[in-house]
């Protein structure tokens, strides 16, 4: 009888510690991505061109954002490894040279943002979306230094396992951003009426509101005052090309399972307006709740690396099987609610009955990859512990680009395989991606465990682990 529960006792602590780590995390990713929310539902209030333009504008910004933020999360597993290590002074080093990364990066994509609208005219996009869009674009482009310290500074203090000051700080920035963009949308204490572009304006303000909190946070803090040493801060191009060469491929992992999402916004802007919102919905909706395995795989990233760090490798083992299984598992809330309640989700952005219609369905869809993303990106979470990076965005190109976005356009815009779906052939292409790469992912991590012979030690699978 004991041994039957000490399976799941083990189960408990590590999810518990696991969950305790995360959840700051969740809040702090809900929160950055209820600016987007609240940018959605309030755009749609004001016209379906609006609503619109958000999406196609979100859909230039997206990608690049995820691009950078993935390079910056290699600063997490790092900043773990030496923490479990007690290597204190690698961490400042790891920490100022990140910072140089993240406002290089910086530069590109704000050249990339204000050249929006010769972009979007490429694509194709309905001529009536593209000023709003472009200038939504641009709006969003002073913002981006401004997130990239915040990720930056958010990245150490969750390597330090410290989850929750990010976490208060990105709270504050959500309460102050649903005011700012009340105001500049309508045009508030004698300022001009912006629509959808003042939505740009408020979240750069709202991203450098954010990292000024942050960086005033961890300066004055007793414990990383002692760690943080600013002669670290000249740049170090070996110190700056290892850290490139270990984010960039997260990066360009995260990239492509976001830019996907992106692009098929991008494309359906050539079917309408109606579409284009329709398809926002769904995707705006999704992105809210990705954030919960998302948060998780960086909670397992960092539990794992604490584990290697202090060389624990059975408990890394054990924190990744947990952790996939504990984003599997949270993930069929996502399924209950897209199937139970489509129409009052609906109803918080738009009342268009076209829309709606559309919108309800695409929520069937979305309904039926939530359980594959999970796993992918938990186990994705656990190769960033291992600080295998290169395979799995190669694995993640191959799955989306090679698949999900080929047949998504087969389906969707042509009639080679049978009449064209429109929006709904885009998600069966996401399904099936999703699906291959969770298989592929978990392939992977299962293949980096046997090869370091970690297998082989199974029997510490029962020593009680560190919380």
């Amino acid at each position: 009888m004991l041994s039957t529960f000490r399976p799941f006792s083990r189960f408990t602590r590590e999810s518990g510690a696991l969950m305790r780590l995360s959840v700051p995390i969740i809040l702090t990713q809900l929160a950055t991505q209820a600016m987007g929310f609240v940018d959605t539902t309030m755009a749609g209030q004001v016209s379906a061109v609006d609503l619109a333009a958000i999406a196609l504008g979100a859909s230039l910004w997206i990608p690049v954002l995820l691009l950078l933020r993935g390079v910056i999360m290699a600063l997490t597993p790092v900043v773990a490894f030496h923490r479990g290590a007690r290597d204190y002074s690698a961490i400042s080093v790891e920490l100022f040279q990140m910072v140089w990364l993240a406002l290089l990066f910086s530069a590109l994509l704000v050249a990339y943002l204000v050249n929006a609208e010769p972009i979007l005219r490429w694509i194709g996009v309905a001529a009536e979306i593209i000023p709003i869009a472009s200038d939504y674009a641009f709006a969003l482009a002073f913002g981006v230094p401004g997130i990239a310290l915040f990720y930056t500074l958010n990245g150490f203090c969750e390597g330090m396992n410290n989850t929750k000051a990010p976490m208060i700080i990105s709270v504050i920035g959500l309460l102050v951003n649903i005011p700012v963009n009340y105001i500049l949308i309508y045009g508030k204490f004698g300022l001009p009426e912006m629509g959808a572009v003042g939505c740009g304006w408020a979240t750069s303000l709202v991203y450098w509101l954010m990292s000024i909190l942050l960086y005033s946070y961890i300066k004055g803090h007793h414990h990383y005052k002692t760690i943080l040493c600013f002669s670290d801060a000249k740049p170090r191009p070996k110190e700056m090309f290892h850290l490139l060469r270990l984010g960039l491929p997260i990066g360009m992992n995260i990239a492509v399972c976001g830019s996907i999402f992106a692009v098929i916004a991008l494309l359906i802007g050539r079917i309408g307006a109606e579409n284009v919102a329709a398809a926002q919905i769904a995707l705006n909706i999704s992105s809210m709740t990705y954030v919960i395995p998302m948060s998780i795989s960086f909670g397992i990233t960092i539990r794992v690396g604490h584990a290697l760090g202090a060389k624990e490798e059975s408990g890394a083992i054990e924190r990744s099987k947990i952790g996939i299984m504990v984003a599997a598992l949270l993930s069929l809330g996502s399924v209950s609610m897209f199937l139970l309640f489509p129409d009052w989700i609906i109803r918080l952005y738009t009342t268009d009955p076209v829309v709606s219609a559309t919108a309800a369905t695409l929520l069937v869809f979305t309904a039926m990859y939530q359980f594959s993303d999970a796993l992918q990106t938990a186990a994705n979470g656990a190769l960033r512990g291992y600080k295998d990076t290169k395979v799995p965005m190669l694995l993640a190109i191959a799955s989306y680009w090679g698949l999900a976005l080929p047949l998504g356009v087969i389906l969707g815009l042509t009639d080679y395989l049978m009449p064209a779906m429109g929006e709904k052939g885009f998600w069966v292409g996401i399904v099936t991606g999703l699906t291959v790469a969770a298989i592929l992912m978990l392939w992977r991590l299962y293949w980096v465990v046997k090869s370091k012979r970690r297998i082989a030690q199974i029997a510490d699978f029962r020593r009680p682990l560190k919380c």
